[in-house]
Order: structure tokens, then sequence, then C-alpha cells
């Protein structure tokens, strides 16, 4: 099958799923337990073709999920079901214009949209970003258990698969407990790449003191450490420690990054599709640190491994991501993920898929025992 000019979408289809996890999760801005929401989206051409996407917003962090559905099948369907294939940017341009602040909704049709035009063109979703400089990206696991006894099983599981490198989730449960997580770290696993992420958990009376204490350590980086407002704070942050700061939720999509810049509030940036609103707008994020001579890494939210899969063709395609990416959840947080297949995890590292699309099929049974939205009925023109 080629991409023929006159081919259209025919259909949208959505579901909402709730998919389970196996443990809770304490962040600096939240609480997960129990499961995940994500939105399933697929796309129909008039030839039968089909491609797929996610969006997985959190509600403390990009906004709720029924918010995101309605974007998708309210606002964005009109200019979406009956135009042409080979129109999606500009499709995907009305449709960023008709809802402000859907990211997670853009990041999931811009996916579809990509893994729909790949399968047709025969190409992986890659090569329609300009094409890969890596074919494997270090995976990042973080631990987030507020029962440290299950995350040190967790981290011998992640010594046995050869997975090297960890991020603590710090900031919510007091400073002395990311103290002591950090010398049983550095003390029984040496090996592993630490790095500390607080989600903005942290006072603007505390901040320093923490993240000096934290920075003693010597992890990687310390990520996000006060409210994604402070941007005077991070700057302050940044030049009291000799460890790399990075930014992630004060850096959402390009135009936040263009003030980051500006303002020196970081030394790196967390890019993620799901903030920046799609693929090729994360790749703008990462090439704008790029140019500014800071470091990026792939992270995530909430996601399955249809998600990762995006996620993983944009890091792919980007020079600049060079600390590895956090697609860990499929493999190591879902009690089951969506995909056909396990998402390709080797010997510690994410493979980047080569066949057409984003290169997993989507298990469609799964993502129906999982929904509660949506009956993934056929809209057809």
């Amino acid at each position: 099958m080629t991409v023929d000019a006159s081919s259209v979408i025919d259909a949208m289809d959505l579901w909402h799923c709730e998919v389970p996890v196996v443990s809770k999760r304490d962040h600096g801005i939240g609480t997960v337990a129990d499961k995940i929401d994500i939105v399933v989206v697929r796309l129909t051409s008039n030839d039968g073709a089909e491609g797929f996407g996610e969006a997985s917003p959190w509600v403390v962090f990009t906004g709720p999920v029924e918010a995101t559905y309605a974007a998708l099948d309210r606002y964005m369907r009109p200019f979406i079901v009956g135009t042409p294939v080979l129109d999606y940017a500009k499709t995907l341009e009305k449709c960023r214009r008709a809802v402000a602040h859907s990211t997670e909704a853009m990041a999931a049709l811009e996916t579809a949209y990509l893994d729909l035009i790949g399968r047709m063109s025969g190409l992986p979703v890659h090569a329609l970003l300009g094409g890969k400089v890596r074919d494997t990206i270090p995976l990042s696991v973080s631990l987030a258990n507020p029962n440290f006894d299950e995350d040190r099983e967790l981290l011998l599981r992640l010594s046995a698969d050869d997975v090297g490198i960890v991020k603590l989730k710090a900031g919510f449960a007091g400073h002395d407990f990311d103290l002591e997580r950090l010398e049983v770290l550095r003390r029984d696993w040496p090996e592993m790449d630490v790095r500390v992420d607080y989600n903005q958990g942290l006072s603007i009376q505390d901040a320093i003191g923490c993240v000096v204490d934290v920075a003693s350590f010597e992890p990687t980086f310390i990520e996000q450490p006060v409210v994604a407002s402070q941007y005077p704070l991070m700057a302050e942050i940044r030049n009291a420690i000799d460890v790399p700061l990075i930014a992630d939720e004060s850096v959402f999509g390009p135009e936040d990054m263009h003030r980051a810049v500006r303002e020196g509030i970081a030394d790196g940036v967390s890019v993620k599709i799901m903030k920046a609103g799609g693929l090729r707008r994360a790749l703008q994020v990462a090439g704008q640190a790029q140019l500014a001579g800071m470091t990026a890494y792939g992270g995530d939210m909430f996601e399955t491994g249809l998600a990762h899969l995006a996620g993983t063709h944009m890091v792919a395609a980007s020079p600049n991501i060079t600390l590895g990416c956090e697609f860990y959840q499929s493999s190591y947080y879902l009690a089951e993920d969506i995909l056909t297949e396990p998402f390709p995890i080797l010997d510690g590292e994410v493979v980047v898929p080569n066949v057409p699309g984003l290169g997993v099929d989507v298990n469609l049974e799964k993502v129906k025992d999982f929904t509660i939205t949506g009956s993934g009925e056929r809209v057809s023109v």
C-alpha cells in the first residue's frame, strides 16, 4: 500500500481506558495508585489502513483525561474526518488552534497520523521525522514507591535485566527519607547511574538546602525541585550546585524552552511528547536545547507501550537526547500492556523499531477490556 493523494481519513475511534498498575507511586505533586488513565486513538483511511496513538494525561501535571477525550471527540474530530491523509500537518495545526492546552490530545493525534502514514508508505515513524541517529536508547526506571522495600525488590529485578539507570523520585515523604534511599543506592548498587527528580516537591524555603544535600551524592542530574513557575529560583538553585539541573514541568513546548534558555534556569531538559504536544514539537524542544548547549533526555507520563513507541521514535530522531529514556512503565509498572508484543527492551536498552509505522501492533481486545468511555464506533464520512 502507498500513500495516495486521494486517501482521506474515513473514521476516528476513541477509547478512554483505565489500565491497572502494580503498586502505589508517590511524586512531589501527586500520587498514582490502582490504575492509569489513557485515551487510545485510531485513525482509519478510506483505503483501510489504520494508525494508532495514545494520550497519557495526569490530572496534576497536564489535566484530566475527560478534557483530553472531549478535546479529541468534540472539538478536533470535525477537522479530521474526511480530510486528506497527506494534509495531516495542516489538520494538526487546525486542531491545535481549536483547543488550548490539549498537548496530550495533540500528541496522540500526531502519533496516529504518523503510524498510519508509516504503515501506508512502508516506513518507520523515525524515518518520517528525518531518520534515526541511534539504534538503541538506554533505559531509566523511576523509583517512587513509598515502601522502599518494594523498590529494593525492583532494583534486584533491574540489575538482573541489565538496566543501569534509576531515577529516585524525591520530595514526597521528607528530606531524611530521600537521603536514606540515596545512601542505600550508593552503598548497595554502586554500579547504578542515579538521578533524582523532585517533581516540584520542594518548598521555596527549603529548596536550596535540600538540593545541596542531595547534590553531595553526585547524582547524574537533579530534576525540577520547585514549582514550574519559579524560574528565578530554578536559576538560583542551578548556580548553587555542581550537579546538572534539569527542567521538566517548567518546560512544556518550544515557547517555554525559549524562556528557559534566556533565563538560565537549567542545564538540560526533559523532553516529552505529551508536554510538547507531539513528536515534531518535542524535537523542536530538543533542538533548542542543543543550540543552547543544554542536555536532554526522553521523559514520559504514565503511559502504555503505545505512547512509549511514539517517544522511542522521537528520541531516536534527536541527536541531542543523549541521557536515555524513561519508557519503562509497560515493562515494570503496568499490570498488563495494550500491545500485541512486549515493548522492545533488550539488555537494559530500548530497541528502536525498523518496521513500518510505530513497529508493534495494538491489542484491541485489551483496549476494549480496559475501556470505560467510548465504544470505538466508527464515525464515517
